[in-house]
């Protein structure tokens, strides 16, 4: 017979969570972004003429929108190390999936 645990039982996992500040998980889909709005460029006439110009779009959307995060993160970074007391926050090699 299986019993199952009280209803107020809660499991914690014994990991420690990442110190990932976002900048260098920003600026890799920023680059993402920038790369496939180059690789789009050759089809500009194609993607006018099928009406999927939008997609151009999109890459500068994310592109912009990457960059303004960039910018966020690192002034967020940048405003914690400065504070008193506070241990440098570290970035994991492997970003924020790490």
């Amino acid at each position: 017979m299986v019993t199952s645990p009280p209803a107020d039982f809660e499991r914690v996992a014994d990991i420690e969570p990442l110190d990932v500040d976002g900048v260098h998980t920003i600026a890799v889909g920023s680059v993402l972004w920038l790369i496939a709005l180059l690789a789009l460029l050759p089809f500009l006439e194609t993607l006018r003429d099928t009406d999927r110009l939008w997609w151009l779009w999109t890459c500068g959307a994310g592109l912009g929108i990457g960059l303004i995060g960039f910018v966020y993160c690192r002034r967020r970074r940048n405003a914690i190390r400065r504070q008193p007391g506070n241990v440098p926050i570290e970035t994991s090699q492997f970003g924020a999936a790490g």
